[in-house]
């Protein structure tokens, strides 16, 4: 048996002189489509499974892994786990100590509602003919679609974690994910485009919550409108409301990113880059008392979703910034020990050849109290960002700029004319000090958060409400 496998492991790393010892079974079963322009231009079938091991051994870490799934082979990994770890000891200049932790023992399964396997391949092939048909013939008067594509991905993660210290989690979890780009064109006003993601935990119920093909063709429909009516954005600066889609990826980069434990001592300063967050400045301020910003594993149905850490450790929301304070980090038990706390088990490895190092999981900025029409009221000239084309964020995570896509001038609390391609430049700090009143409908968009050396690409979900920023001077992209 598996688990029997794994606690050989253990005993076989203890005996070799391990401090501690950590075994990961990770089973990653996934298939899907892709097509351009209703056309199946790939299709795959993958199965990703092996054993992980890590190990403290004079105070260093070493990991290693297999897919050959025996006795035989589980010994000379763990063999090679301890050999790295004893060669990294000689090179530290303090040893690594793992902080306590509230670690499980539990099973859990995903059950979805709908399985996968209640769709034929025919049917979830035909899902990309419908959407190019639908989305191509019907959404735009005088522009034209030349190009897009559709991406249909589902997968499930199975895992066994078990430790030295006493953790075992076993769990299963399915992911649904799709993926859709439209290209709009016009002869005299040029291009847009609109890159669009979906992804959760469960199964074929999420297509029916997602309408798939009624999201094209609004996109598309949107993004004629926008080349052919956008206006210039006001020069002076404006109130600006700004858009669940946007304050989501927002929070992710600027608040989520930066707090991580690891990037904030330095690890991921050659790799995924530096964080302005230095480890002296929990309980500083970052921004107003509408300022929080939470990181949850654990909510139901979320493409981030998980009970337990690949550490074994229990999963809770995470209160990043809290009322403007900078308030936690994300740790693993690593980083825990250093700060002398709890690890918060953001601890995740992509597959079994992979180091679980933090992450984040469904990051999201706090709902308030505001109507949308309630954050519109009053402003006799501004600016709503729903949707952006294009982003950048500096190394440190703290100079930031978006693109709007879907855009509208605000006069006298009604939204009006659409705009084109305004431009939100702002720091960290300025975006999370300047919001003036918060929506208080909570949305949720996915992505694949990428990081570490491999590079490592996890599921997960940013979110938030609708937020107003005080006065804001916009620029616009050529």
């Amino acid at each position: 048996m598996l688990e029997d496998l794994l606690l050989y492991a253990l005993n076989v790393a203890s005996e070799l002189g391990a401090g501690y010892a950590e075994a990961r079974y990770h089973k990653v079963d996934s298939m899907g489509f892709m097509s351009r322009n209703g056309v199946l231009i790939s299709a795959f079938s993958e199965v990703s499974e092996g054993i992980g091991i890590r190990v403290l051994v004079e105070g260093s870490l070493g990991f290693a892994s297999t897919n050959i799934i025996d006795k035989e082979n589980i010994r000379k990994v763990v063999e090679i786990a301890v050999s790295r770890a004893r060669a990294h000891a000689k090179l530290l200049k303090k040893s690594i100590e793992f902080s306590e932790a509230r670690l499980g023992r539990a099973r859990y399964i995903v059950v979805p509602v709908k399985d996968f396997a209640n769709l034929s391949l025919e049917d979830k092939v035909s899902i990309h003919r419908e959407f190019w048909e639908r989305v191509s013939k019907g959404s735009v008067r005088e522009a034209k679609i030349p190009v897009t594509t559709l991406s249909y991905n589902e997968w499930t993660e199975e895992k066994i974690v078990m430790n030295t210290d006493g953790a075992f989690i076993s769990s299963i979890v399915p992911r649904l994910s799709i993926h859709y780009n439209i290209v709009v064109h016009h002869p005299q006003r040029g291009y847009a485009q609109r890159f669009e993601s979906f992804g959760a935990t469960g199964g074929l119920e999420w297509l029916e919550r997602w309408r798939l093909i009624e999201s094209g063709e609004e996109e598309a429909k949107t993004l004629e409108k926008v080349l052919l009516e956008g206006v210039e954005p006001p020069r002076d600066p404006v109130p600006v409301i700004v858009g669940s889609e946007i304050v989501a990826l927002m929070v992710h980069e600027s608040c989520g990113h930066p707090s991580e434990a690891d990037r904030i001592l330095g690890r991921e300063a050659a790799q995924a880059g530096k964080s302005f967050i230095k480890p002296n400045m929990l309980g500083q301020r970052i921004g107003n008392e509408y300022a929080t910003v939470i990181d949850d594993p654990t909510i139901p149905g979320s493409y981030g979703f998980y009970l337990y850490d690949d550490e074994g450790v229990a999963a809770r929301a995470r209160y990043l910034y809290k009322e403007g304070i900078i308030n936690e980090f994300l740790h693993n038990r690593a980083t825990a020990g250093i700060f002398g706390v709890e690890s918060n088990a953001a601890a995740r490895a992509m597959d079994y050849a992979s180091e679980p190092i933090i992450r984040m999981a469904n990051t999201y900025l706090k709902p308030g109290n505001y109507s949308f029409e309630e954050l519109l009221e009053g402003i006799k000239l501004g600016v709503y960002m729903k949707s952006y084309m294009e982003w950048n964020i500096d190394d440190e995570r703290w100079s930031q700029r978006y693109v709007g896509l879907e855009s509208y001038l605000i006069e006298n609390g009604e939204l009006t004319k659409p705009i084109r391609n305004p431009v939100l430049e702002i720091t960290t700090k300025a975006f999370y000090s300047n919001i003036d009143a918060v929506g208080k409908e909570l949305r949720f968009y996915a992505g694949t958060c990428g990081k570490g050396e491999p590079s490592q690409g996890v599921p997960v979900w940013f979110g938030g409400p609708d937020v107003r920023l005080k006065s804001i001077r916009l620029g616009i992209a050529l």
